[in-house]
């Protein structure tokens, strides 16, 4: 098949790709809820298998997108439906694609509000509001942020509006631009932050924590949600990684690129845990706090520290540079897919795409205070919107895109794209996309309903 260029334009090396991929990927879920879902589970046994669902299920599903995106160089919907059609296969497998894109795109509408509250908690720790508060105080300080609409309106608006200026700008001057100072800005906040916790924090206490090595509490709903997490974390199944394929070189290896994007995610995890636990730890408070680990817990600890306002506000801004990388990539498939089915400039259609995922967005702020009574399934729309993309959409993407990657495309396409250059390479991808993916991936999509439904 003759090489193609994407009409969005191509990352300038292999590194920024593997930036902005790595972008995508870290995120909320690396710095946020991997810290305390691995305090929750146990420490080290968590982390140990939380790899090995990495390495057998996130890394050979990503190779899988990644493939797709780049064979095609389309928006993951009709980059789905022309590789079917070059496999001989009914284009209708394009749903993997709109799946994906409108995963991605829902998540957006409330990961901004999330978002938003860490922009407020930047603000708040630059002006020195939080310093010197006590555990009781910063929880209403977080309880009066959730019931201001005004409030998170104004912060909620501001992100989306910070996402829609990068996607406008395409893949050269919008994206690439922007990883190319953020990608490096958050390695170097999170290397600042392990150097202050380590000298800071009770730094002993906080690497038993999270590498202590504690069989008994590896129970199967804790590797039920490492599994969860590992696509999560790793941007699956909602076009992300498929759109930012696409703009990839074709002599780039992809299977290296994927090992490497899940190294860094990975790492990024573990370190920004080890930057976390020993300030939780030297403050004597809970690292298993759930979310209220960073809106709450946090705030404190840095709070009552020599230097904490100062490490604070680098810590909120490390989050936030976080959740805007991956922001980006969130709403990128569904504009490059306007563009190539509408012909509309980018600057257009990012604006369009903005407005509306800014609208959802309101509805799922107002879920915590003047539409609380609103319930969907007996859930507020914010946690009706969390719950159908994480246990239904990403779930059910990343199945489809293992059986469509293994079982529909013919092994002569997925192995020209994938060119890893050993049959015994090749073959240990392919089988455990075929078979062992789709089963871990078929366990947690029915468990998890199971659970949450039961």
């Amino acid at each position: 098949m003759e090489s193609k260029q994407s009409i969005h334009g191509s990352w300038a090396n292999r590194w920024i790709f593997i930036l902005a991929a790595t972008g995508s990927a870290v995120g909320l879920g690396n710095i946020w809820k991997f810290p305390y879902i691995t305090g929750e589970n146990g420490g080290g046994a968590f982390v140990l298998v939380y790899l090995v669902c990495i390495l057998m299920v996130g890394i050979p599903i990503m190779m899988g997108e990644i493939l797709v995106g780049r064979r095609a160089r389309q928006s993951p919907i009709n980059a789905v439906m022309e590789t079917a059609a070059e496999a001989g296969r009914s284009t209708r497998w394009g749903v993997i694609g709109w799946l994906g894109v409108l995963s991605g795109f829902t998540i957006f509408s409330f990961y901004s509000v999330v978002a938003g509250w860490v922009l407020h908690y930047i603000a708040g720790m630059g002006t020195g509001q939080l310093v010197d508060v006590g555990s009781e105080e910063a929880g209403q300080r977080f309880t009066d942020l959730l019931a201001s609409a005004d409030q998170m309106l104004v912060w909620h608006t501001v992100f989306v509006l910070m996402v829609v200026a990068v996607v406008a700008g395409g893949v050269n001057k919008g994206l690439e631009r922007a990883t190319k100072v953020m990608m490096p800005a958050l390695f170097l906040l999170l290397l600042v932050l392990l150097g202050y916790s380590a000298t800071s924090g009770s730094f002993a206490e906080g690497w038993s924590f999270l590498f202590s090595f504690s069989p008994e509490a590896l129970t199967w709903d804790a590797v039920l949600v490492a599994l969860g997490h590992s696509f999560f974390t790793l941007s699956l199944g909602m076009g992300a990684i498929m759109a930012y394929g696409s703009y990839m070189g074709k002599k780039d290896s992809i299977g290296a690129t994927v090992i490497t994007i899940g190294v860094l995610d990975t790492l990024v995890a573990l370190v920004a845990g080890l930057a976390i636990f020993p300030i939780v730890f030297a403050n004597q408070l809970d690292p298993g706090a759930g979310p209220g680990l960073m809106f709450i817990t946090l705030p404190v600890a840095f709070g009552q520290m020599p230097g904490g306002q100062v490490f604070g506000f680098l810590f909120f801004t490390l989050v936030g540079v976080a959740a805007w990388t991956s922001a980006i990539s969130l709403l990128e498939p569904a504009a490059a897919w306007v563009v190539e089915r509408f012909g509309m400039r980018r600057p257009a259609a990012a604006l369009v795409l903005g407005i509306i995922v800014w609208l959802l967005g309101i509805a799922c702020l107002l879920s915590f205070n003047h539409w609380s009574e609103i319930k969907i399934f007996t859930l507020s729309i914010f946690d009706f919107l969390d719950f159908i993309t994480a246990n239904v959409m990403l779930p059910l993407g990343g199945l489809l895109i293992a059986l469509y990657t293994g079982w529909v495309l013919n092994s002569g396409m997925t192995k020209d794209e994938l060119a890893l250059g050993c049959n015994k390479s090749y073959a240990a991808w392919r089988f455990v996309i075929r078979f062992i993916a789709p089963v871990a991936v078929l366990i947690i999509f029915v468990v998890n309903l199971y659970d949450k439904l039961a």
